[in-house]
């Protein structure tokens, strides 16, 4: 059983048709202060109707409407009267579906295009201006409205390129207003949600807060005793407050030294949280266990599930003398979640907050964060007066360096990791850059290469660095270091760190690459 932050009474649901369009649609309605949730694509309408959204949005997706098994929606969704807004795939599936004709254009249009306002724009593009340059990505293109539909907006290559019945509160867009790259995106995201679905922005972090606090203790009770494992990371920290705010001294956090923190991390960690929350802190320190079991194992999910296994003996080994816990404190996050498989969505990778946990498990888990995006966290943390330095630590993975590690885990290859880390920080910190890149670390991989130190011949591993910019996770970008801080931070491993011949970058997105290496 799981408890987690309790949902406002007001909910948008983010309908996902498989692509990551659904996540950052869900973000885009946060920022606007209205609760979201994804929610798969074969809900039915009665199910709708128990749920009562205040708002429903299609959200884009991979595949075309006339594609054999491509996803639909129950059609009695469109007459329960809920304002609907369908964005690209979700704006054709309202007109296929309703009567209308969803056709193949000689050429689809990506990227960016210019979009004509059709008359007054309707009620949902009636503030935009008569033409803004938007971010498109189809091939299909609506030919035909279905009855009582207007078109409100053109584009090249898009006969209707926004659709609209306000009788029946469903409107749709062939754009994507969720990403930046479209002029006035989040005023039509908000202009739905606000002034054509009534939605009232109370979704704060204070009322998160407030929220958490009263589901913590509904599921807690009064005397339920809490241990919270600290991982270092910001998410278990903010975790720790929530459920400290709540239940005070009935909370026991335990830090588990898996060996495979950051450099001089676990020190850091004990004395901050000691001095910064006043929380009883167990420092269990357990590297040779974790090195033990993960002698020989290669494959990441392998990996991953050692360290989750492990993680939880640590635990029922650390609570000695707390033999009333009855409950296990994870800073498990919304990402988290949907990357380990919900709904329509793929399974990414298992998280060790989510997939990594044994059968056997003896705790029930309290995830006070379950429903919320990183910046969403940090913004927590600093309500609840956390320092800047837990706040603002970079992301980590539950298993640590052993998911930065590429092939065996073993005291040599996570200390030559760790030095390589520590320049890749502290250079990146040097020049001012911490709090403009959302992470930045190295990797370690399997891999040897020829290099020439001095006169010598060398064979050796290289690191790869990974820096990438992002709103929250969900969608990232590699960042454009300057050349002269990433000329230093190579001369700087590569003179520094024995083991390593070569250093490379990574300039790989997300999608298609994970932020994570493993």
């Amino acid at each position: 059983m799981t408890g987690s932050v309790a949902a406002p009474d007001q909910v948008v649901f983010v309908v996902d048709f498989g692509a990551q369009y659904a996540q950052l649609i869900a973000r885009r309605v946060r920022e606007a202060n209205v609760y979201s949730e994804i929610v798969s694509s074969g809900l039915t309408a009665t199910e709708i109707a128990e749920k009562a959204p205040a708002a429903i949005i299609l959200s884009g997706g991979p595949a075309s409407v006339h594609v054999d098994g491509a996803p639909r929606l129950d059609p009695e969704i469109f007459s329960l009267g809920i304002p609907i807004l369908g964005i690209c795939y979700g704006a054709q599936l309202i007109a296929h579906q309703m009567g209308g004709t969803v056709g193949r254009n000689e050429r689809g249009e990506y990227g960016r295009t210019s979009m004509d306002r059709a008359g007054d724009g309707g009620n949902l593009l009636k503030s935009c201006p008569d033409r803004w340059t938007v971010w498109m990505s189809h091939f299909d293109a609506i030919t035909e409205l279905p009855d009582g539909f207007t078109s409100i907006a053109t584009s090249p290559n898009a006969p209707v390129a926004a659709l609209e019945n306000h009788d029946k509160r469903i409107y749709g867009v062939q754009h994507h207003p969720e990403v930046v790259h479209s002029e006035n995106g989040q005023e039509v995201i908000r202009h739905f949600l606000h002034d054509l679905a009534g939605c009232e922005p109370t979704w704060t972090m204070a009322s998160v807060v407030e929220e958490s606090i009263a589901a913590i203790k509904a599921q807690v009770g009064e005397s339920g005793r809490l241990i919270c494992g600290l991982s270092g990371g910001v998410d278990s920290a903010v975790a720790a407050a929530l459920v400290h705010r709540a239940v005070g001294h009935r909370l026991t956090c335990v830090y588990v030294d898996t060996g495979l923190m950051r450099q001089g991390e676990s020190e850091q960690i004990v004395e901050t949280f000691q001095r910064s929350q006043g929380i009883e802190l167990i420092h269990e320190r357990a590297s040779d266990r974790f090195f033990e079991h993960l002698a020989g194992v290669t494959e990441p999910e392998a990996k991953r599930k050692v360290i989750g296994e492990q993680f939880i003996r640590v635990f029922e080994r650390a609570k000695g003398g707390i033999t009333d816990a009855e409950y296990l404190v994870q800073g498990t996050l919304y990402p988290d979640v949907i990357e380990s498989g919900t709904g329509t969505a793929a399974k990414i990778k298992s998280h060790h907050n989510v997939g990594g946990l044994p059968d056997d498990l003896e705790f029930e888990l309290v995830e006070p964060l379950r429903n919320l995006f990183k910046d969403e966290v940090r913004a927590v943390g600093t309500e609840l007066g956390l320092p800047d330095e837990v706040v603002w630590r970079q992301p980590f993975p539950g298993p640590g360096l052993g998911v930065r590690i590429i092939g065996e885990v073993t005291p040599e290859t996570v200390e030559i990791l760790q030095n390589a880390d520590a320049i890749v920080r502290e250079e990146i910190i040097a020049a001012g850059l911490d709090r403009e890149i959302w992470q930045y670390f190295a990797v370690l991989a399997d891999i040897r290469s020829v290099g020439v130190m001095g006169d010598e011949r060398t064979y050796a591993r290289p690191i790869i660095i990974r820096a990438v910019t992002s709103d929250d996770a969900m969608t990232a970008d590699w960042a454009r270091l300057p050349y002269e801080l990433l000329e230093k931070m190579s001369n700087r491993i590569i003179n520094e760190v024995d083991g390593v011949n070569r250093v490379a970058y990574d300039v790989t997105s997300k999608p298609p690459g994970t932020i994570e290496w493993e």
